[in-house]
């Protein structure tokens, strides 16, 4: 089975992957770099020729193919990724579920001090900024929430803490 990490932008999904997969001597894979680099260009790019649906298809056929690899891999998913029925299913069927929740704030405060996220991302609104993450975090917290089976609020935590609960959580279902 694999491990998804699902949630906003920002949220420390690829991080915390990066963490966990070293922590589980597994592989490691970012969706939103998976499609980057089938396609070799940016997400931004790739909205700005094909739309968000063009971008959603590509997303729906990374996570097909993600879920197909034959060892268990930590994923960092999109955080639309699991907007889709078709790659709910995939993801529920192929691997346990984390859902990193964070404050708008915080979240918003992390996508500013990324230095490429504004090159490699596009806005999802026409507003930005906060009233955007905050919109669209709205519309997406039911579809996270009904996804997770362990959500993790990743306010005032590290990244290390984070994976160490998650690391806790996969070895009492070992037990």
């Amino acid at each position: 089975m694999h491990l998804y990490l699902l949630g906003y932008r920002g949220s420390g999904k690829t991080t915390v992957a990066h963490l966990l997969a070293q922590a589980l001597d597994q592989p490691m894979v970012d969706t939103d770099d998976w499609i980057e680099s089938n396609h070799g260009k940016t997400i931004r790019q790739i909205f700005s020729e094909r739309g968000e649906e063009g971008f959603r298809d590509l997303e729906q056929t990374a996570v097909a193919q993600v879920s197909s690899i034959s060892m268990p891999t930590v994923v960092a998913l999109g955080g639309g990724a699991v907007l889709r029925p078709a790659s709910q299913q995939v993801i529920r069927e192929t691997g346990r579920r984390v859902w990193l929740d964070a404050s708008p704030e915080l979240l918003y405060r992390r996508i500013c001090s990324d230095g490429t996220s504004q090159q490699r991302r596009p806005d999802l609104t026409d507003r930005g900024g906060l009233e955007e993450v905050t919109e669209i975090l709205a519309r997406r917290r039911p579809i996270y929430a009904s996804m997770a089976e362990l959500t993790i609020h990743t306010d005032d935590r590290t990244p290390d803490q984070i994976a160490d609960e998650i690391l806790v959580w996969i070895n009492g279902m070992k037990s």
